[in-house]
């Protein structure tokens, strides 16, 4: 019986299981479901659901529910709504509600710090050309011509992309990572982009 209620457990509990048995974290079972509020759930939000909220309950442990909700143009108050009445139509209770946008300052600081650092640029570049200049899996990209700007020079930039002074698209915020890093996500991704609309939480900050 005891061979059978192993095999029962999927890779995520087997992980679980081990690290509680090891008493990693003090034996505290912690899940999140982290949706984005940009529309109503579907079957594969349903299954995450199960999967996050259902091990917090199998374990004796909590799951948070944390909106990833960064892009007010194609965000809403309603889908938070539709999100946490789906949730409890499935049976499940969250233990704390957060927002991406709680922390909106936070993240700003990082990034400042990042800047301050050497390790973020703004980039002037099209979308397009920072596309191109990524390269492709098998070969390295090229660096765009604004990664070397002086500190100062972006700070000031990063100010007033925030200010409302710059049109959408024109610039964006990069991380300074490695642009012949194998794992393209590595090389040099946009952290912050430009757009003109309100937040439905947090309105124009």
């Amino acid at each position: 019986m005891a061979i059978e209620s192993e095999k029962s457990l999927n890779f995520i509990e087997t992980y679980v299981k081990e690290d509680l048995e090891a008493g990693k974290n003090s034996n505290r079972v912690q899940t999140r479901f982290p949706p984005e509020p940009n529309g109503y759930l579907h079957i594969g939000h349903a299954k995450a659901i199960c999967m996050d909220f259902g091990i917090a309950q199998k374990y004796s442990g909590v799951c948070n529910l944390r909106f990833d909700d960064t892009n007010p143009s194609k965000e809403d108050v309603e889908y938070v709504d539709a999100i946490k009445e789906d949730i409890q139509w499935l049976g499940f209770s969250w233990k704390n509600i957060y927002f991406a946008s709680d922390y909106f300052q936070k993240l700003w600081d990082f990034a400042v710090a990042l800047i301050k650092e050497g390790k973020a640029y703004v980039d002037e570049q099209s979308s397009e050309d920072i596309a191109k200049q990524k390269g492709t899996p098998t070969q390295a990209g090229t660096d765009s011509p604004y990664r070397n700007r002086p500190v100062d020079e972006n700070l000031r930039l990063f100010a007033q992309m925030n200010s409302g002074e710059i049109p959408e698209g024109a610039m964006v915020l990069r991380a300074k990572i490695d642009m012949a890093n194998p794992n393209m996500h590595f090389r040099d991704p946009i952290i912050y982009r430009i757009i003109h609309h309100p937040h439905h939480r947090t309105g124009t900050t």
